[in-house]
């Protein structure tokens, strides 16, 4: 691992998923991370995105709790099958990372979600394609078709989720779960133990679909160790 600035505490600043807190990271850059050096963190709830590497620590708030999937003991439910039978059209395969202008037209798309036109290429490339670790794509395809693609950090154990973007005309099919489940399914092939799926919040919409991928573990941040939940 090759630091490119040590472990460092942010300034408190507003909380991007729960309205009205205050949140902070602790954080560090690095590059060449290896396989084992990238479980090491992310077995104790980091995340990162480029060579910066951060994890929650705010004042008075552990609601972010990152969630990993068991892989080999992953199991399908009726709602999670409905998604994969009407995407059984859809085609995926793992390659190696690769920059092209296809995957920044449907990123540029998928931006659009969140109204915003993102028009600035070395910025995505910086933040998708400068690799600090083992990094793979996943890539969909409906009728040879290009229509998502997923970067994934390989660690020692696991595969780890990073982003996913697709053309929001396929927003049917609800590619964002579909990717989910076809990665697990991945890792599990590639000999993974788990799935990183980020942190789950349960106050916010957006975070709190990630416990419908079972079965899974959550971080305790009180004990630094993983805990199976319980289903509700």
């Amino acid at each position: 691992m090759k630091v490119l600035l040590g472990q460092e505490r942010s300034h408190p600043f507003p909380c991007p998923y729960i309205e009205g807190l205050k949140a902070r990271y602790e954080y560090f850059y690095a590059t060449q991370l290896s396989e084992t050096e990238l479980e090491h963190y992310l077995s104790r709830g980091w995340r990162k995105f480029s060579t910066f590497y951060f994890r929650p620590s705010c004042d008075n708030c552990s609601k972010c709790k990152p969630l990993r999937v068991l892989t080999t003991e992953f199991e399908q439910s009726k709602s999670l099958r409905r998604t994969v039978k009407k995407c059984r059209g859809i085609s995926v395969t793992l390659s190696d990372l690769h920059y092209s202008d296809e995957i920044y037209s449907i990123y540029r798309d998928h931006s659009l979600r969140f109204d915003k036109d993102i028009d600035d290429r070395s910025q995505f490339y910086e933040n998708f394609f400068n690799a600090s670790c083992n990094t793979i794509q996943s890539e969909y395809r409906l009728n040879d078709k290009l229509i998502a693609v997923g970067f994934i950090d390989i660690s020692e154990n696991g595969f780890s989720s990073v982003y996913f973007i697709y053309y929001r005309e396929y927003e049917n099919y609800s590619p964002g779960i579909f990717s989910a489940v076809a990665e697990i399914e991945l890792g599990c092939q590639a000999g993974k133990k788990y799935y990183y799926l980020g942190y789950f919040i349960e106050e916010n919409r957006s975070m709190n679909y990630k416990n419908r991928f079972s079965p899974y573990e959550l971080f305790d941040w009180n004990t630094n160790t993983w805990k199976i939940a319980k289903k509700k």
